[in-house]
């Protein structure tokens, strides 16, 4: 039986004469106890999907059924959750999850509010935090209030519009696992609206992608046995084959356009002012030169990094040693709190070392410099500056000898490099998430950097986009041969961008566990990944490591286990 049914639907914004068509003659239907999830990037109407079957908007064309019967407005029997939450500031956790639960469950008794309450609330792990209000949370955490809220009204139908894209690897993992048990035990029908294509492979039973146009792409049935185990389908050849497929219509569908073509513009033969070694001491020049090794350009040489808390010290990153070479990218994976972003920090110059000490191209790293370009999660725009003047305050800085024409003329090379030749006058608030974040990239490689660090660069982008930075990034980056260390949650994007992947134990005293040597040629594209016959061989061992400390601290036994398979 269909719960759900959407007939001829179209729906836009706009005026008629400057009127944008979103969604354009949608048909399809959910039944009963399925999970659909459909795969949308940004702008393509996915909230405008979801608010059409919650019943926050009327379709400009067709009709939208819940059971055969018009919907008109919302109502609890269809629970939302979306991609920003709306929480009420002055209401604790609990408040804010037992408000939902007493206007819709008003027949239960206390009792019962309260038991659901609680369960939800601990089903997404937020007992500890009941009595925090969301100014006190973090962003990952309002979502998982969020979810909860929507989950203890226990609606017949769950509608989902990326609701944990704001969360950390390891919370999203689990609350996909957590919906997927909901499902299993109530047959509960789910709308998931999703840019992760393996989250939409793991919870699904169908998926359907959401073109560019508004329209919507083939059905693809999920005929993998449940309940279903990423790393177990790391096996599964119905899944490599689903993958390939569903990735391929999608670039195809979302048209990756190489947007790198030559503009004509030259990069200059200038120097940076910290690569001018006639610039420093005689001493050190000649010292330099005598000593200079290649195969540890980097070297992270037994660094740890202790904070003081009310508690006492605490050791969040414990005796890292790392050497790299000049060139080479590594990336940096693991669960949330194992010291990733704090290694980077101290490399960035950004948090004092404890202990240890952080070498690069041979002389120690005391602070923040130009030598290191960093960019994170959110870049750091001046909103009133063009993607131009933004990129150009770093290069009159560490170009102090070029000429202006020389200084624009390394500005003008990166935007174009990063595809933004056409919008570099276009100012830093009128840009997209992904446009600034390419703004932020080619600032970085603009500097001429020793070293490049990136802190999740994409973690805020949806997949396409994150798609397209990636290849922007790889071929920049073929071109300069900067030394690079990216930080990352997503096992495809660490395999994808890296020459290793060094994978961390969690927090607190944090360490390296085991290093992944990733032997595929480069120039790489994600469809050739893919087809690469070590790929999934890759993918497993990342993905058994990170399995393997999902749930926190793992025992010393177990621990040494692990570094055995990795040896």
């Amino acid at each position: 039986m269909n719960i759900l049914e959407l007939n001829g639907v179209s729906a836009g914004y706009g005026p008629a004469a400057a009127r944008t068509e979103v969604l354009k003659d949608i048909n399809t239907a959910v039944q009963e106890g399925e999970l659909l999830a459909v795969l949308g990037f940004s702008g393509t109407g996915k909230t405008t999907l979801i608010s059409l079957l919650a019943g926050l908007r009327q379709p400009d064309k067709g009709e939208v059924l819940f059971k055969g019967n018009f919907i008109t407005g919302p109502g609890p029997e269809r629970g939302v959750v979306f991609q920003s939450y709306a929480l009420m500031p002055w209401l604790t956790v609990w408040d804010n999850i037992a408000l939902a639960v007493n206007a819709v469950h008003v027949g239960k008794s206390r009792a019962d509010r309260k038991a659901l309450a609680e369960k939800y609330m601990a089903m997404v792990g937020l007992s500890h935090a009941r009595d925090r209000r969301p100014a006190e949370l973090s962003g990952g955490m309002r979502q998982r209030v969020s979810v909860a809220r929507a989950l203890a009204m226990q609606p017949e139908v769950l509608l989902l519009d990326e609701p944990l894209s704001a969360l950390d690897a390891l919370t999203r993992a689990k609350l996909q696992d957590e919906f997927a048990v909901i499902r299993s035990e109530t047959d509960a029908t789910m709308v998931l609206v999703t840019n992760d294509v393996d989250e939409a492979i793991l919870l699904a039973d169908r998926i359907v992608p959401l073109n560019p146009d508004g329209t919507l792409g083939p059905i693809y049935s999920v005929d993998i046995v449940r309940p279903r185990s990423r790393v177990e389908m790391n096996h599964d050849v119905a899944f490599h084959r689903l993958r390939a497929d569903i990735t391929h219509y999608l670039m195809q569908a979302g048209a990756l356009r190489d947007e790198r073509e030559s503009d004509g513009v030259v990069l200059p033969n200038v120097v940076p002012f910290f690569s001018k070694e006639g610039r420093l001491p005689a001493a050190y020049v000649k010292a330099a030169a005598e000593s200079r090794r290649e195969d540890r350009y980097l070297d992270f040489s037994q660094i740890s990094k202790t904070f003081a808390t009310a508690k006492g010290p605490l050791t969040v990153v414990d005796g890292f040693d790392l050497k790299m070479k000049k060139g080479e990218c590594v990336s940096l994976i693991g669960h949330s709190g194992c010291g990733k972003s704090t290694v980077l920090s101290m490399a960035a110059g950004l948090q004092d070392v404890t202990a240890g000490g952080i070498f690069l191209d041979n002389r120690q790293v005391h602070g923040a410099g130009p030598d290191r370009a960093v960019v994170f999660q959110a870049p750091s725009l001046v909103p009133w500056l063009t993607a131009e003047q933004n990129v150009a305050l770093g290069v009159d800085r560490v170009y102090p000898d070029a000429t202006r024409s020389e200084r624009q003329d390394v500005v003008h090379y990166y935007l174009q490099r990063v595809g933004l030749a056409d919008s570099m006058h276009r100012y830093a608030s009128e840009l997209s998430n992904g446009m600034k974040q390419r703004v932020g990239l080619a600032r970085a490689f603009a500097l001429s950097p020793k070293l490049l660090l990136l802190d999740e660069p994409f973690g805020m982008l949806d997949s396409l986009t994150r798609w397209a930075l990636q290849e922007v990034l790889m071929e920049v980056w073929a071109r300069t041969s900067v030394t690079a260390v990216c930080v990352t949650h997503d096992v495809d994007e660490a395999i994808l961008l890296a020459d290793r992947v060094v994978m961390m134990t969690n927090g607190p005293n944090a360490r390296i566990g085991r290093i992944v040597e990733i032997d595929i040629p480069r120039p790489r594209t994600r469809e050739a990944l893919l087809a690469h016959p070590r790929y999934y061989e890759y993918r497993e061992a990342i993905l058994g490591f990170l399995d393997e400390f999902e749930h926190g601290a793992v025992s010393k036994a177990k621990a040494e286990k692990v570094m055995e398979v990795a040896a």
